[in-house]
């Protein structure tokens, strides 16, 4: 993907667009993807970076989610764990199976979670991934050595998929575009077209370089996610609030508090929600938190009361006690949650996705999961084709292999696997430049090629860009990742032909952010 040329192209066409797309997380892209992917001409349009907000800050899983069949929601488990097993065979460069451990501390946790657990597995069916087991005291301890021992009776292990979710979301930008889509981030759309009552498209502004364009489309489509009252009151001043945004927040902890690559399910906190252990890129995440928010950020702080509760928790599961000295980074995201009446706890609201169409034909998605972007994006882009006068053309999403699919399974902890089929392409960089294979820092598994990668293939144009989503660096370990920030803002400014004044404005910007982050 290169943003010059995408932007070149969409000021040379004149034409109407059949479907604009207003949002680029997990939600827009995946629609945009759907849409491109049955030939319609697609734009999306992303206000800052492509999975700058949520769609980068989850839990990095990808599961049926085992709490709402606690809920008994089954429709919205069997829905996920169908989209969980067609992401692992449309994406197995991103996604990879994962065993979670529920420790038994208690004489009959063991057949209760067993026997849901089995109801899990069946649920899956074909798509499933591995069966779920009962272990033994001794065998719990010996896959995860640091767990506390006291009272412990075994445990039940079980499966499920983990992803690194900002290198997702640029994998289905990549795949829009490879479909024939164009997507632009730094694009944020100021206000909707109208004519004669009805939404025709948007007026968006370039953050690079000020210009203002009037883009018109057969349908326009808000997939702002916890932003998404925004935009429908920009088509209605008077439209009703229907978002309920939740703070979830995460911990980063080194691996030596659980040198394992088994994660660990809480599955009650003593506030009712379940929570992970989970080895990630050589760490360790704890999370998460439900939190009503008032006002969405794209930049949301944790609560010291979150932190708090997160590290007492760590302590109680895990032989040492972490403390704050010990978190490598903290990070917080906003869930797009809709608002349900007599529900004041924002962990009792669905995950479901739901869809709105307003008098003036703006279509609205909003909720949902990860797991499950590709059925809301199916289902956003048949609505939007029941509508209008689109084409009745089929999904294709179901069978369709994402950018840089590669055959063979992801070893969870090889950094390079998200790359898949480009891969190839980084290795005949290093050859050509040997100084670009060598490690940014110790402690972080990236290397100079992966920043030259990201600014000619994956638009990245901002410091945070690369040290946040395209690398993983800002969530591992801020400190680490605000060492290593002058060499590649250095080689940014390179690669973009920016002046060192450039440079400089990218490093206060970036250390005025992580400094949220230690």
């Amino acid at each position: 993907m290169d943003r010059v040329n995408l932007l070149e192209y969409c000021k040379r066409s004149p034409d109407l667009w059949d479907i604009l797309i207003i949002g680029g997380g997990a939600t827009g892209l995946g629609a945009a993807v759907d849409a491109a992917s049955r030939g319609f001409k697609t734009l999306l349009l992303e206000q800052s970076d492509f999975a700058k907000g949520t769609s980068s800050r989850s839990t990095k899983l990808i599961h049926g989610g085992l709490r709402y069949l606690k809920q008994g929601n089954i429709a919205l488990v069997t829905e996920a764990l169908k989209e969980r097993g067609l992401l692992c065979q449309n994406a197995p460069h991103l996604v990879s199976h994962l065993p979670f451990l529920v420790p038994n501390y208690h004489w009959w946790e063991a057949p209760f979670y067993g026997i849901g657990l089995k109801v899990y597995d069946l649920l899956a069916g074909d798509l499933g991934l591995e069966k779920s087991t009962h272990l033994s005291r001794e065998e719990t301890l010996r896959k995860i050595p640091t767990l506390e021992a006291k009272d412990l009776r075994g445990g039940v292990v079980y499966y499920d998929g983990q992803f690194d979710d900002a290198r997702l979301a640029i994998a289905l930008a990549q795949t829009c575009e490879d479909s024939g889509g164009v997507p632009i981030n730094y694009m944020p759309v100021h206000s909707l077209l109208k004519e004669n009552g009805k939404v025709t498209g948007v007026r968006a502004r370039d953050l690079e370089n000020g210009q203002e364009y009037d883009l018109h489309a057969k349908v326009v489509i808000n997939a702002t996610g916890v932003f998404s009252d925004g935009v429908r009151k920009m088509d209605d001043p008077k439209a009703q609030k229907i978002v309920a945004p939740s703070q979830g927040v995460h911990l980063v902890l080194d691996r030596s508090f659980m040198p394992t690559d088994m994660a660990i399910m809480i599955p009650h906190t003593d506030d009712g929600r379940v929570l992970f252990f989970v080895p990630w890129h050589r760490h360790i995440i704890v999370g998460t938190t439900d939190t009503p928010i008032r006002d969405a950020s794209l930049e949301p702080r944790p609560l010291q009361e979150e932190i708090d509760f997160l590290l007492q928790y760590a302590g109680r599961y895990l032989t040492r006690q972490p403390t704050r000295t010990d978190i490598l980074s903290v990070f917080a995201g906003l869930r797009p949650l809709v608002q349900a009446k007599g529900i004041h706890k924002t962990s009792s609201l669905s995950r479901d996705h739901t869809i709105l169409v307003s008098d003036s034909g703006l279509i609205t998605i909003v909720g949902g999961k990860w797991t499950t972007y590709r059925k809301m994006a199916q289902d956003v882009i048949d609505k939007a084709i029941a509508i209008s006068d689109l084409d009745e053309t089929p999904c294709s999403t179901q069978t369709l292999r994402l950018h840089g699919y590669k055959e063979g399974p992801r070893h969870p902890v090889d950094s390079w696997a998200c790359y898949g089929s480009d891969s190839a392409e980084l290795e005949k960089l290093i050859a050509q430049h040997p100084d670009w294979g060598h490690l940014l820092h110790p402690r972080l598994p990236y290397l100079p090629v992966e920043v030259v990668w990201a600014v000619r293939h994956e638009m990245a144009r901002t410091l945070e860009d690369v040290l946040a989503r395209r690398t993983r660096s800002l969530l591992l370990d801020a400190k680490a990742s605000l060492e290593i920030a002058p060499r590649v803002a250095h080689l940014m400014a390179q690669e973009l032909g920016r002046s060192s004044d450039w440079e400089q404005e990218q490093l206060i910007a970036y250390k005025r952010l992580a400094q949220g982050y230690l």
